[in-house]
């Protein structure tokens, strides 16, 4: 129950900050209050305690700035191992089966990769599928925290909340997680016309 209630917690932090958010906080820091001592609860306490001393137009500026302007920060995972391939399409079909799978549909508009919706699955009781999907791309979510921590974004803490319920990164999940932050993710190389800046296309 602690790995949903942490799922669930990181879920609603790694969205949009609005005034729902802000009116959640009282839920939230009760929520992470009643954590076992740990390091999933220390992070999300960090960053409920910014979250807290931080004016909402702050936070929306800088969640903006962030996930939205920094293809580094990327908050779909399938992004890191596919990029803008064709073959990122058929990783998303994985992500809607196993939503499906656990009886769940995503609301919103937000693509079924985004790490907010996986927590959310979790949350909702798709443990088993939300952490096959969590384990399967911890590479990504890796390199997100990495480049959070780089950027120094209090959204670091709720992504290293997310990661200590994962098991131990094994040496290839590291070695993975190394390549993605250094090389970045693929390009599609088939089908593309030549195009030079400036050219009508």
């Amino acid at each position: 129950m602690s790995e949903r209630a942490i799922h669930m917690t990181a879920s609603v932090l790694l969205g949009y900050p609005d005034q729902e958010l802000v009116e959640a906080l009282p839920l939230l820091t009760m929520t992470v209050d009643r954590l076992p001592a740990g390091e999933a609860a220390s992070r999300l306490r960090a960053f409920l305690l910014h979250l807290a001393a931080t004016p909402l137009p702050r936070l929306a500026e800088h969640y903006v700035a962030t996930f939205d302007l920094k293809r580094r920060c990327c908050p779909y995972l399938t992004y890191y191992t596919y990029g803008d391939t064709r073959k990122r399409g058929m990783a998303l079909l994985r992500f809607k089966h196993a939503f499906r799978e656990a009886g769940f549909e995503p609301a919103g508009a937000e693509l079924p990769d985004h790490l907010a919706v996986v927590c959310e699955l979790s949350a909702r009781g798709g443990v088993r599928q939300a952490g096959r999907l969590l384990r399967e791309h911890r590479a990504g979510v890796e390199t997100l925290h990495r480049a959070l921590l780089e950027e120094r974004s209090p959204y670091a803490d709720v992504v290293a909340a997310v990661l200590a319920t994962l098991p131990p990164a094994t040496a290839r999940e590291r070695a993975a997680a190394l390549r993605l932050a250094q090389e970045g993710p693929p390009e599609e190389q088939v089908g593309l016309e030549p195009y030079v800046a400036g050219e009508p296309r």
